[in-house]
This record gives structure tokens, sequence and C-alpha cells, in this order.
């Protein structure tokens, strides 16, 4: 017997699409990675190159997770209070905004 849940094979498929995107940036990267620790965390900070210009790609090692981000993702960091950033850490893999209070552009599985 074999355990699945609704949508399982759209999150494998996405995984598939990121583990590839992941692999294009990295061959695209500029430079060596800027490794930034503390007790509590590690991330390592990686400028690469894309089509649209340059992004920033932060990878933890501990947990696998990363992101690219664009300068303007980038410069919308300096707009947050610490209260959004208290928040981000405190519910570390959930969503900032829980699903039933997004605009419907931002609802996963959106057809608009």
């Amino acid at each position: 017997m074999k355990l699945e849940w609704e949508g399982e094979e759209d999150d494998r498929l996405a995984a598939i699409r990121a583990a590839e995107e992941r692999v294009r940036l990295e061959a695209r990267a500029t430079g060596e990675p800027i490794v930034i620790a503390n007790e509590f965390s590690e991330v390592q900070v990686t400028r690469v190159e894309t089509r649209n210009g340059s992004r920033l790609m932060i990878k933890s090692p501990r947990s696998g997770q990363w992101v690219s981000l664009c300068p303007l993702e980038l410069e919308s960091l300096t707009w947050q209070a610490p209260a959004t950033f208290s928040a981000m850490i405190g519910n570390p893999f959930g969503p900032l905004i829980p699903e039933d209070e997004r605009p419907p552009q931002f609802k996963k599985n959106s057809n608009i």
C-alpha cells in the first residue's frame, strides 16, 4: 500500500523544477560564495547572472533551502520592520500570510 496526498504529483514536479533552476543558477555564479554564520544559522550568498541581470542566491546548507532574489526583492527587505522578520523566524517553513488570507492571485493553484 502506498500513501499519497492530494497534490503529490504537483509537489514532485515543483521540486524537480526547483532543483533544475538551482543547477542553472549555480552554473552562472560570479565569484566565490560568501558564508555568513553564527551559532544559530549559516547561509551562503552567491551572485548569479541571469538574462534579466544579477540576482543573489542565498542557500542554507543545513536545511537545503535556497532562494534567488532580484535587486527589487532585496530592497524590499529594507522596507520591513523587525516584527516581519520575527514572524518569519517564528514560522520558518510556513507562509507569513495564511492561505485563506491571501488575495486570489497569490493563492496556491490559483487559476487567475
